[in-house]
């Protein structure tokens, strides 16, 4: 058991309930007009001082990545404490339209971005003749707060540790360049996610050079939005993260510790898409920290914005697609400098706060997105609209605007207005200046589309259409043509006209014809068809006649029809 009786795969656990209920009310039809509200206790905090539960901290990360590829499909709230579900006003809570909340001493909580004050205190350096463990420490962002330490905090007495150790990337070159700069350097493997390994790696530390610092930079990627996720998925990020943290404070707790800092992400903060299990590790990670504060442990958790790509080596962020740069900055954030980076480690530690968040806001480029979310409220550009989702009702007014629009047009003109909307949208996820680029005939795959920008896809022509469209929109119509047509389908209900539901009749009697013998039968049909669509000047009785079968076919079941069909043959 970890301290305070917490159990270390509490997160883990969490985080693969919540990730099951909420995947099965996305895949449930019946639910598509329902709104999912998840319920947690000691989940968030809403004072610096204030404890949160590892399980409820990490369904809290999860959910709010679920919250970012679903628009107003799912509530989050934390019950106050002493408190149960039947205790909680449910309607005047959804009617705050919030997409989170928290409930405290009679009153509801919603998260903000707050920017810190430049002020703060003089940051803690840990002993030089100390040493620094820094975990991760061999890649991109451990090379960089190794350097920093040496440099700027005078700490001589370096552990880095990674998986490979000194067989990784670049880690001999680094060793040599902080050695120059008058720093002892030790490159050890380890898989910091194995409690014996990290217990192992402590007790190397020299007795000479006893531990003073600790900087956890270590983590894992596996990105895929909700309905990918799995439990192995949600585990292999728990591991180099989560528990690698767990590990670390457990096993440092009697030790005289002037430094504990570990590398959060945003993702939990902010609800990335595409990074449910990496947002739900990450806050599991805040929720660690805030445990040791309340100890009276040193701890700061660093929720990291992206950075910039370090150097060669590969990083978490290096992989970055010019599409994912081009979505994040939708979402309004940018990527930080090195040095930007670094000067915001420096000020984290001068405020010493629980969990800090260190990113680079793009928010004017957000707000050229006409939704700037509830989070970034008090830090929105003055004159940028904060939308909730109880002030969607211009979007809705647009949607109904649309659909009266594509009724009154001709279906020519119809059709190329939804073709035009579609590649729009499309361009814009794929950070195209112009719709143009865009063939509506080439699949949305080869197009570049993937998992992630597919879902951004759904959501930009649910709010243009006003249509709650599925997660598997563009694998089910997969060409930008395919989509227009069952967008105006949905929209004009009858826009194709009664042609297109005969055709596919005529595809379905076409098989029994078939298997029809003899020949006369067949003749028998043809003459029977022929006669429904002979011309017929005198006939108004004939037109009613074949209004009414057109009504009864489509109220025909597959067995009704073949009755029919049987009939019209005399069997």
């Amino acid at each position: 058991m970890a301290p305070g009786g917490a159990d270390p795969a509490a997160g883990r656990r969490a985080a693969c309930s919540a990730l099951a209920t909420v995947q099965r009310f996305l895949a449930d039809d019946t639910c598509a007009g329902a709104r999912l509200v998840v319920v947690t206790r000691a989940g968030v905090a809403v004072r610096p001082d204030e404890q949160v539960a590892v399980g409820g901290a990490a369904v809290w990360g999860l959910v709010r990545s679920a919250q970012s590829e679903n628009p107003d499909r799912i509530t989050l709230f934390d019950l106050e404490p002493g408190t149960g579900p039947d205790d909680v006003p449910w309607r005047a809570v959804l009617g705050t339209g919030e997409p989170q909340l928290a409930a405290r001493e009679g009153g509801l909580y919603a998260p903000r971005l707050v920017r810190l004050t430049a002020e703060g205190t003089t940051p803690v350096a840990p002993d030089p003749e100390g040493s620094v463990l820094i975990t991760g420490g061999t890649g991109d962002l451990g090379g960089l707060v190794a350097r920093h330490l040496v440099a700027r905090y005078g700490a001589r007495h370096l552990v880095l540790a990674s998986r490979r150790g000194a067989d990784a990337p670049g880690a001999r070159e680094l060793r040599a360049e902080l050695e120059a700069a008058g720093a002892r350097v030790e490159l050890a493997a380890c898989d910091v996610s194995d409690r014996a390994a990290v217990a192992e790696l402590l007790a190397s530390v020299p007795a000479e050079h006893p531990l003073t610092g600790v900087v956890h930079t270590a983590g894992a990627l596996d990105d895929g939005v909700i309905p990918a996720l799995d439990q192995r998925r949600v585990a292999r990020v728990f591991g180099p993260k989560a528990d690698a943290a767990r590990h670390l404070d457990d096993l440092t707790r009697t030790a005289d510790l002037a430094l504990f800092v570990v590398f959060s992400s945003a993702a939990g903060v902010l609800g990335t898409p595409g990074q449910g299990n990496y947002a739900a590790a990450n806050q599991a990670v805040d929720a660690v920290v805030r445990a040791r504060r309340a100890a009276g442990l040193p701890g700061t958790s660093l929720a990291w914005g992206w950075w910039e790509r370090v150097r060669d080596s590969g990083g978490l962020t290096s992989g970055l697609s010019a599409t994912d740069r081009e979505r994040l900055a939708r979402q309004g954030v940018a990527p930080l400098t090195a040095a930007e980076g670094l000067a915001s480690f420096d000020a984290a530690l001068a405020h010493d706060l629980p969990v800090v968040v260190p990113v680079k806001l793009a928010l004017t480029a957000l707000a050229r997105t006409g939704e700037v979310p509830p989070l970034f409220r008090e830090v929105a550009p003055s004159g940028v609209t904060v939308l909730r989702a109880a002030d969607r009702g211009g979007a809705r007014d647009d949607a109904e605007d649309l659909r009266g629009r594509l009724t009154g047009m001709p279906p020519a003109e119809r059709d190329l207005h939804l073709r035009d909307l579609v590649c729009r949208q499309a361009a814009a996820v794929l950070g195209h200046a112009r719709a143009a680029t865009v063939d509506v005939n080439e699949p949305f795959a080869a197009l570049g589309f993937d998992s992630l920008t597919a879902v951004e896809l759904r959501n930009r022509l649910s709010r243009a259409t006003g249509l709650r469209l599925p997660a598997t929109l563009t694998f089910d119509h997969p060409t930008p043509l395919g989509l227009a047509r069952h967008l105006r389908d949905q929209l004009v209900p009858g826009s194709s006209g009664d042609l297109d539901w005969v055709l596919g009749e005529i595809d379905r009697i076409e098989g029994v014809l078939a298997r029809l013998e003899p020949e006369t039968a067949r003749a028998r049909v043809a003459d029977r068809l022929r006669s429904l669509l002979s011309p017929s000047d005198a006939s108004e009785a004939a037109e009613t006649r074949g209004a009414t079968l057109v009504e009864h076919l489509h109220a025909s079941s597959t067995e009704e029809l073949l009755q029919f069909v049987d009939r019209q043959l005399g069997a």
